[in-house]
């Protein structure tokens, strides 16, 4: 059982429409090379940054979200809208609608843990001095496999992904905006972690560098399979990169080496302290 997966690297900038034409667009492209999951960046209608999340928030249902559904529908793919701000009773989210093929909202993660670091002479940025942390799980389910969803700084938590694996998902799908620091040091090494660890397919969906940009994305959208090996990458530039996500190579590699079977549950656990 495989299934083709496509990563958008989308050049995002300060023009929302242009934003959403070229979504629009790529996703099309993406259904027409057989894409049946298609996966956007992290904030890919608006610039990131604490500046911008009120600027550029919407309500859900939305414009942003609008764009999507059709998109969804006109392609016929599941689609993870990469995130958006959010707006919601007077708070804001950083939140990653899901649409399946038939243009419904299927779920919408609003990211769970919140990017505050201090790396000093490097990298300063607190998206709680906008932002509010989601407090959910989310997974949802296509005729291929089940898909778990995290947003950037989400794919640190190790925890987050092995309560989805046990959840029993197979592909795990990050949109994601590290940047020229933590980017070359942690992104690829914790996709990697991540689909080790869990046996599982990992994507990871980043903007387009733009040196411009207040906030400079690293770009390497990527997936990896679940040996921990890079099957496909992206440079720094605007891209669409493909895999086929193959559901028996993920069983193999299970049988040969079956840590599954072998955890020792009257040690140790990762459990859900609420279920979404």
């Amino acid at each position: 059982m495989k299934f083709r997966l496509a990563v958008v690297q989308l050049h995002v900038t300060k023009v929302k429409a242009d934003n959403l034409s070229r979504a629009r667009r790529l996703i099309k492209e993406a259904a027409g090379q057989g894409s049946k999951v298609v996966v956007l960046p992290e904030c890919f209608n608006s610039p990131y940054g604490t500046s911008f999340f009120p600027e550029y928030a919407e309500r859900i249902p939305g414009e942003s979200t609008q764009l999507l559904s059709e998109a969804a529908k006109e392609n016929n793919v599941y689609l993870v809208g990469g995130s958006i701000p959010e707006e919601d009773g007077g708070k804001l989210y950083n939140s990653c609608p899901v649409f399946g093929p038939d243009g419904q909202l299927m779920l919408k993660h609003r990211k769970i843990h919140l990017f505050d670091i201090d790396v000093p002479g490097k990298i300063r940025f607190q998206e709680s001095e906008t932002l509010s942390p989601g407090s959910s799980l989310s997974v949802f389910e296509t005729p291929f496999c089940k898909i778990g969803v995290g947003i950037c700084y989400d794919m640190r938590f190790a925890e987050l992904a092995q309560l989805y694996s046990r959840k029993g998902c197979q592909l795990l799908v990050y949109p994601g905006a590290f940047n020229m620091t933590t980017g070359p040091a942690h992104w690829e090494l914790l996709q990697r972690g991540r689909a080790l660890d869990n046996q599982v397919y990992v994507a990871t969906a980043s903007p387009a560098r733009d040196e411009t940009a207040s906030y400079v994305a690293w770009g390497h959208s990527t997936i990896v399979n679940p040996w921990g090996e890079v099957i496909a990458k992206a440079g720094s530039e605007e891209a669409v990169v493909y895999a086929d996500i193959d559901l028996q190579y993920l069983s193999d590699v299970r049988q040969q080496i079956p840590i599954t079977a072998q955890r020792r549950h009257d040690l140790y656990s990762v459990k859900a302290e609420q279920e979404s």
